[in-house]
């Protein structure tokens, strides 16, 4: 039995401990056919010769049997029982267990091998109850921000004081409370679909740089408001064999933080460039960045580094689009300084003229 290149005992009962129990019997058989030789010449009755082989076989099978259940006690009983109290405070939800592995790593055996799956798995399911937790934690919390809002402008709605102006100012509040409640829900949904791939991306041969494009579009008067410097590096075109509309997701989550974290005439650069087997898209702002911590956080569910932003947002847009991207053999990286900000890259397989996948031959 191998297990990560390593051999692992398939028995807890070598052969050297039947080997012990063969040389132990037969040094006892010898010591009996000398009790028989002893008695003979010194001509013990017959009741005598009996009797003595009857005790000296009895004391040694009891010998061998306390021997043998000491051993199987030790070498199997005892781990079992550890193990079943073990399972039983995980199903009690007790996830601070550790059952440590009997042998040193040299030396491990199916057992030890047990042992150690049986922690990982508890460490894992300590993991997702605690991602459990938080997610419903951070859920509770999202909800609750807009629910408010939209319950106090509905009571400031209903107050008789209120002028026309004022009435709609509290009416837009209401729809704004009301949109992000509605993205939430949205997201969350999409997400759970995408983790549990109940979402089958449709796969289809399209240019990528036509779809930056619009998406850029959709942003032009987000752009205005805030007076930013737009830079453009793009292809004619890039073929790429992923799902579009999933796509529009990451390139649409990736312009939106750019813009809600640049500051006022501020620059955000798109580049887009293929070197024969991926593609590869960065978008980079000049806001505020992200400290170390940050990163390390920033696809985590509901994560937001910079909180001066939470209300523009519920901090799974970046966790979806990670997922998304897994599901199309691409992949994410960030680079970001606090305070000079940041610069998002994605690289997706690329098709090249002759309908090749990610520039295979």
């Amino acid at each position: 039995m191998k297990r990560s290149g390593r051999t692992i005992k398939d028995s807890r009962f070598p052969l050297s401990l039947f080997a012990i129990y063969y040389g132990v019997l037969f040094l006892m058989s010898g010591i009996h056919s000398g009790l028989v030789t002893l008695g003979n010449s010194r001509g013990w009755n017959e009741i005598i010769q009996v009797i003595i082989p009857m005790i000296y076989w009895g004391a040694v099978a009891a010998a061998l049997t306390w021997f043998t259940r000491r051993k199987i006690r030790s070498t199997y009983e005892e781990p079992m029982h550890k193990l079943a109290d073990a399972t039983t405070k995980v199903a009690n939800g007790d996830f601070s267990v550790y059952v440590p592995a009997l042998h040193t790593p040299d030396k491990l055996d199916y057992l030890d091998v047990m042992l150690l799956d049986f922690n990982k798995m508890v460490e894992e399911l300590g993991s997702i109850e605690t991602l459990k937790t938080d997610f419903v934690s951070n859920v509770s919390h999202e909800m609750k921000t807009p629910i408010a809002v939209i319950k106090n402008y509905a009571e400031l709605l209903q107050m008789d004081s209120a002028t026309e102006l004022q009435k709609r100012e509290y009416a837009q509040a209401i729809e704004n409370a009301a949109q992000r409640l509605s993205n939430l829900i949205s997201n969350i949904l999409k997400l759970n679909k995408l983790e549990n791939q109940r979402i089958t991306p449709e796969l289809e041969n399209y240019d990528v740089c036509r779809q930056l494009c619009e998406c850029i579009l959709q942003f032009e008067e987000a752009w205005d408001e805030k007076e930013i410097e737009l830079e453009t590096e793009l292809e004619e075109e890039a073929i790429v064999r992923v799902d579009s509309s999933l796509m529009e997701l990451v390139w649409n989550n990736l312009l939106s933080n750019a813009i809600k974290f640049t500051e006022p005439k501020g620059t955000v650069k798109i580049r887009q460039i293929s070197d024969g087997s991926c593609v590869t898209v960065s978008v980079s702002d000049t806001g505020c960045g992200m400290s170390r911590e940050s990163m390390r956080h920033i696809f985590d569910k509901f994560y937001q580094g910079d909180t001066s932003h939470s209300k523009e947002g519920n901090g799974l847009g970046l966790a979806l689009v990670k997922r998304i991207l897994e599901l199309m053999d691409g992949e994410i990286l960030v680079e970001s300084e606090d305070g000079k900000g940041s610069t998002f890259t994605v690289k997706l397989p690329l098709i090249n003229e002759n309908g090749i996948y990610g520039g295979e031959e």
